[in-house]
């Protein structure tokens, strides 16, 4: 009887798991349009799907109609918005898994440094006039300093196998005041268009992406993705708990050391070519848990659409919500994110019984 009863249950749990799924997709694919046609130069959304139905070789829809409505949608909008949703999507699954991995809800790689952490070792690339892997070089620089910045998260702020809130966030803190100075170092050693690049990653901007960025951030994107979807049920057995998670036949250390590294991977995707854009890691997740619970295998993917879906919409806001202006995206997430964060901060004193 009982059989027959999780039968049914699990069916409803993979009907609404895929529901969510499609959902997150159709949205994705409607906020790329409506993004990639709306600006100074408004393009119809059955234009814009015309466009790209004509560049796979399908004569369906119409063309834009203004003379530059083409050029404008492949040489500036389409750029943005795909990098806008890579971006999102590696920040928001960057999130889900520190959470995952940390145990710890406020983990987050803007919140803890990891992200300054790989825009200092980007900056560097900036002031120093580094070249040695071409267009590559600030991917692999911030790979490099997103990598050390996790790696020192985790050692500071575990003891006992645990992380609590408050180390982790005092190491957030600390972290963050170590990269400051770092970029503040570097301003202060770079020339005027050094500082200006500077004061743009500082910011978190999409203004300026081009193909040839996208051509670096998408692997970079995507290898993050499969590698997070891959370690989705190990991280479902170490919610259990360590000694849990080990006695099952999870290598608990490795597989921190495996997270690690793919969190790198996805805030060196992220930060390499549009700076520190903060708080898209710690709201898609927590918003995506709340609907499909705490199991990752939904949980990333879930997270990697969401995450596009915001940062695509959250770009389209920077482009139009001032006349003739771009706002730095990432002052808007953190419009956004700050008040999410303490909301998020109070709960967990509150379920941790107040913070001694």
């Amino acid at each position: 009887m009982s059989l027959l009863v999780q039968r049914p249950a699990a069916a409803h749990g993979a009907l609404a798991g895929a529901a969510l799924l499609g959902g997150l997709v159709v949205a994705l694919a409607a906020s790329l349009v409506v993004s990639a046609g709306h600006g100074l130069l408004d393009v119809p959304p059955a234009e814009v799907v015309g466009s790209v139905l004509h560049r796979l070789g399908l004569d369906v829809g119409p063309l834009p109609a203004h003379p530059r409505g083409e050029d404008t949608l492949w040489q500036v909008r389409f750029p943005r918005v795909v990098m806008a949703a890579l971006v999102g999507a590696a920040l928001a699954t960057a999130g889900a898994l520190m959470q995952g991995v940390f145990g710890n809800p406020l983990a987050e790689p803007g919140v803890v440094g990891v992200s300054s952490g790989a825009a200092v070792a980007a900056a560097s690339v900036i002031v120093l006039d580094l070249s040695f892997a071409g267009t590559w070089t600030i991917a692999v620089c911030a790979f490099v300093g997103g990598l050390v910045t996790t790696l020192l998260v985790y050692v500071l702020s575990r003891d006992g196998g645990r992380t609590e809130v408050v180390t982790l966030v005092l190491t957030g803190i600390a972290i963050n005041a170590m990269t400051s100075a770092g970029l503040a170092f570097l301003l202060f050693l770079g020339d005027q268009q050094a500082r200006e690049e500077i004061v743009f990653w500082t910011l978190g901007s999409l203004n300026g992406s081009r193909w040839e960025y996208v051509a670096v951030v998408a692997p970079l994107a995507g290898a993050g993705l499969v590698a997070a979807v891959l370690l989705t049920r190990q991280l479902d057995l170490l919610a259990l708990g360590d000694r849990a998670a080990r006695h099952v036949g999870v290598d608990v250390e490795r597989l921190r050391l495996g997270v690690s590294v793919v969190v790198a991977v996805l805030t060196a995707a992220a930060v390499s070519f549009c700076g520190v854009i903060a708080f898209v890691g710690l709201v898609v997740p927590h918003l995506v848990r709340l609907v499909a619970g705490p199991g990752h295998r939904l949980l990333v993917p879930a997270s990697a659409l969401g995450g596009a879906v915001l940062l695509v919409l959250a770009d389209l806001a920077a482009r139009t919500a001032v006349a003739y202006a771009d706002l730095p995206i990432g002052m808007l997430t953190s419009l956004v994110g700050g008040p999410f964060f303490f909301w998020l901060l109070r709960r967990a004193r509150r379920s941790a019984g107040g913070w001694a």
